[in-house]
């Protein structure tokens, strides 16, 4: 297959630098993906992939030459860039010559299905995107709904929460709230319990909860914990208890305990 060659002032090109490194003002689902795991997972999830940036040179498997025709295939615009192009757009230490510009898909909260019983993890404040990926892998991973996303400081087009999600950000649904208290009213409307993930004294160990058949768990920012604007509500504070000298956990393995808890519970494990 023969494309287009171009380099590193092409305007495509320019486009895609721009949301690796700050994101896109324009669009905020626009992500970068790169390698062929994660262009795996687009073909898997049949993401929308606007950019493809191929550098057939890089690719010495015989399946990444394969995933890259099926993904120049698929996408909106292709190009073929040169060894030295895909060094100053790689952030791996050996590229495989497959890079996309792709889209996250659109969620709408008045659609997205919720199961009975249901689960859902609301990620309030996350600052790292590395968490957010994590969360996402685990929330894939315990079979939960959907995650909520409240006073949001990442994006969610960030390279590393999609490759910290494994490219789950493709397929668990996210949903964003501007004011917590709309995030509230959507999981009361459907009959949630909500619980909020704290170090409070007044937190309940999470063993002794009677998890019910909807759980959203809350979990906060990584320095200050879940926001005032959640605890005004007067939710029930949990805790995993710490025994050692360690005052916290990091949030993933929180929500990991958290979620897997409540998704026992429900399941009769």
């Amino acid at each position: 297959m023969k494309f287009q060659q171009v380099g590193l002032r092409h305007p495509r090109v320019r486009q895609l630098r721009t949301v690796q490194r700050r994101g896109s003002a324009g669009d905020h689902r626009l992500f970068v993906a790169e390698g062929g795991w994660a262009h795996d997972r687009l073909l898997d999830a049949g993401t929308d992939i606007e950019v493809f940036l191929w550098c057939p040179e890089a690719a010495h498997a015989a399946g990444v030459h394969v995933c890259g025709v099926k993904i120049a295939a698929r996408a909106r615009r292709a190009y073929h860039i040169a060894p030295k192009v895909l060094a100053q757009l790689s952030e791996r230490d050996r590229p495989d010559g497959l890079i996309s510009l792709a889209r996250l898909p659109p969620w709408d909260a008045a659609t997205v299905p919720v199961r009975w019983p249901g689960l859902v993890l609301v990620a309030d404040a996350i600052e790292m995107p590395g968490n957010l990926g994590a969360l996402l892998r685990t929330l894939d991973a315990c079979g939960g709904d959907c995650l909520v996303l409240t006073n949001r400081r990442t994006r969610l087009g960030h390279p590393t929460v999609f490759r910290g999600s494994r490219g789950m950000n493709l397929r668990v649904p996210v949903l964003e709230f501007d004011d917590p208290d709309a995030a509230v009213h959507w999981l009361a409307e459907r009959r949630f319990t909500i619980y909020l993930a704290t170090l409070g004294a007044a937190a309940i160990p999470y063993r002794t909860i009677d998890f019910g058949e909807r759980t959203a768990i809350v979990v906060g920012n990584e320095h200050c914990g879940v926001s005032p604007s959640w605890r005004r509500h007067g939710f029930t504070e949990i805790t995993i208890p710490m025994l050692g000298a360690a005052d916290s956990l990091n949030v993933t393995v929180s929500a990991s305990i958290l979620l897997y808890e409540a998704r026992a519970r429900a399941a009769g494990w």
